[in-house]
């Protein structure tokens, strides 16, 4: 959300966090947070949990699983959890970009957002948030499924924590690089009534050229070492912990 419709130089990861400390406290990094475990509670869940069904399905249909069925089937499943879990997500941008909001809570902010905004505003950036879902969910399943296979195929690695570690450190990276881009006007789109600034952005399609017009290409990937910061260990913590509870419980490894 920096420097918008403008070009300059950013404040990094490190300074942010210092500044964010210092003026709101430590309590501020989590804010949002029912929201956020709602939210990935849910999301995580359908995304991970929709892969293999739409998975067989597109087996069943096509007689093959190739790299493109996981990209379709990842797709799939990301933006139809997406769309079910838009407005806990909407709450969430809300209660982190205004601390002031904190006393209201996520039940107060939802009341507020229909009262104000309608019903309609709890998916405000819908679009682009089903694009990010999708656009993550099929690069880090199908990004995922293709390393193992290929890491099983090259190297000495066997299905066990090594070769899932493995497997989610590239995952993560190329999600990273994937979703920046979506995630940055995803979040811009959900913030329109907080910030005048931002508030003149019709779709996710005219965010990104505005940002690339005013702001420059680079400005898409605002945030994006933040993003893999985030991104990257929760891929990496989400795929070993989902392959020993699939192991624990008897289902075959993803």
């Amino acid at each position: 959300m920096q420097l918008v419709g403008q070009r300059g130089q950013l404040t990094g990861m490190g300074q942010v966090f210092i500044q964010v400390v210092k003026n709101e406290g430590p309590h501020s990094l989590y804010l949002g947070m029912t929201p956020a475990l709602t939210r990935s509670l849910l999301y995580g869940g359908l995304r991970l949990g929709l892969y293999e069904p739409s998975k067989y399905v597109c087996d069943q249909a096509f007689g093959s699983s190739n790299i493109f069925v996981k990209i379709a089937s990842g797709a799939f499943s990301g933006a139809i959890a997406t769309a079910m879990t838009n407005p806990v997500e909407v709450i969430k941008v809300r209660l982190q970009m205004n601390s002031g909001l904190t006393k209201l809570g996520p039940v107060g902010e939802m009341r507020k957002i229909v009262s104000e905004e309608g019903v309609k505003a709890l998916w405000k950036g819908v679009g682009p948030a089903m694009t990010r879902a999708a656009t993550l969910t099929a690069s880090q399943l199908a990004t995922y499924d293709e390393s193992k296979q290929i890491l099983r195929r090259l190297t000495p690695l066997e299905e066990g924590f090594n070769l899932h570690l493995s497997s989610s450190i590239v995952a993560g990276m190329v999600s990273t690089l994937m979703t920046a881009p979506v995630d940055m006007v995803k979040t811009r789109l959900m913030l329109q009534r907080e910030s005048e600034t931002v508030g003149r952005y019709k779709n996710g399609f005219h965010c990104a050229y505005q940002v690339i017009r005013t702001e420059g290409f680079r400005a898409l990937y605002k945030g994006g070492f933040a993003i893999f910061a985030r991104l990257g260990p929760q891929t990496t913590i989400t795929f070993v912990l989902c392959e020993k509870l699939r192991e624990v419980t008897g289902l075959k490894a993803l």
